[in-house]
């Protein structure tokens, strides 16, 4: 019992340098894929590919593509 505690300093260092090597930019494939299901809801719940096309259209003025 005597011998956790350094155990657990040990992990708890582990933990953070792991979700500081997770925290990063996300590959535009995968932003893409996660953004595509709320593009379809929205979609189907605004009636029409003009609002969504013009909604892209702003975001992709917006990020300078």
């Amino acid at each position: 019992m005597a011998h956790t505690a350094p155990r657990t300093l040990i992990r708890t260092q582990e933990r953070a340098a792991l979700r500081s090597r997770r925290q990063g930019r996300r590959h535009p494939l995968v932003a893409t894929l996660m953004a595509l299901p709320l593009a379809a809801l929205l979609l189907l719940v605004f009636d029409g590919w003009e609002t969504v096309a013009t909604q892209a259209s702003s975001v992709g003025v917006m990020l300078g593509r």
